[in-house]
């Protein structure tokens, strides 16, 4: 799993390329909250997700969690298939509240 920031003037982007799933939960936990507490507004840019399971789900939620309670902008962006499938499966389009672009393949 690799990471990369960008750094704007009026908000982050974090990209994420590789895998989210449990073997890498524990590193990424505190880098991804790290992201947040240094931006006000945290974009996740998801295009390069390659495999997710349930505590990269978690991950994800965690840190929408913790951006509600401190008040900050914490959204999803460029959903992988892989992604796509995931929020599907445990209906939570709906409570990340992202819009979804749907490719043609």
């Amino acid at each position: 799993m690799q990471l990369e920031i960008e750094q704007h003037a009026d908000h982050c982007v974090l990209r994420l390329i590789g895998e989210l799933v449990i073997s890498h939960a524990i590193e990424l936990k505190d880098a991804l909250l790290d992201a947040l507490n240094d931006c006000q507004q945290l974009e996740i840019d998801l295009a390069e997700i390659s495999d997710l399971d349930s505590a990269g789900m978690q991950l994800l939620l965690l840190l929408k969690r913790e951006a509600l309670a401190s008040h900050k902008d914490c959204h999803l962006s460029n959903h992988s298939s892989v992604v796509v499938d995931m929020l599907e499966t445990y209906q939570l389009i709906g409570y990340f509240g992202d819009p979804l672009v749907i490719s043609a393949r």
